[in-house]
């Protein structure tokens, strides 16, 4: 069986100083789109840092940790990351 691996990133704009979260399968391939402006939600606030990264086994289980970091407990969390 092939099982794919996701990833939960979190992302911190140089420019403002927000957070962006995301889900994928290739995490140095998404920042590249993110900072290319190559990311609709993104493209006015590049560039941006790698935060956060978590391996996650499915895309249920992504999506569902996804929601949690951009829920208002799980984006203080990031928050509160020191880089």
């Amino acid at each position: 069986m092939n099982f794919k691996s996701y990833f939960v990133y979190g992302i911190k704009s140089n420019r403002d100083g927000r957070i962006y979260v995301g889900l994928t399968m290739d995490v140095d391939r998404r920042i590249k789109e993110h900072n290319l402006g190559q990311v609709f939600s993104t493209q006015y606030y590049k560039p941006w840092k790698l935060i956060y990264k978590e391996k996650v086994g499915s895309l249920a289980k992504a999506r569902q940790r996804e929601r949690y970091f951009k829920s208002g407990c799980g984006k203080e969390i990031l928050k509160n990351i020191r880089e």
